[in-house]
């Protein structure tokens, strides 16, 4: 299983060159976990250049298969893992959620380097 991060989800949607390094993700949809941590955190990227429709769009798209809801459980494993690791929100809720599910997070955020099941990603252009 892969969990696309926020950061990715954007690249990939703004189709730029960083963005096509997270291509294999959706290889296998039915493979992808996306949290709804990062459904809003996409929400909100898109929606500070585009309109509600083009939003709407790439939501639909991430939510095609498996989405992860944030529940009390989630939320709190995530608030003690960021506490610990000292990682901000929403970045410890990605962590803990492929921590849950046994999914490896596709991430360029250097934040999440060494911290479990993390494939950096690279800029190939």
């Amino acid at each position: 299983m892969i969990l696309l991060d926020s950061c990715g989800w954007v690249e990939l949607l703004a189709g730029t060159s960083l963005g096509e390094a997270y291509r294999p993700a959706l290889s296998d949809p039915r493979g992808l976990l996306v949290p709804t941590v990062c459904v809003a955190d996409v929400a909100q990227s898109i929606l500070a250049h585009h309109t509600d429709p083009v939003m709407s769009e790439a939501v639909a798209l991430m939510t095609h298969e498996a989405v992860v809801p944030l529940d009390v459980r989630l939320a709190l494993e995530a608030a003690r893992l960021g506490n610990a690791c000292r990682l901000p929100f929403p970045a410890n809720v990605v962590l803990t959620t492929a921590l849950r599910y046994g999914a490896e997070v596709w991430t360029h955020d250097e934040r999440l380097r060494d911290l479990g099941p993390v494939r950096l990603i690279e800029d190939a252009g």
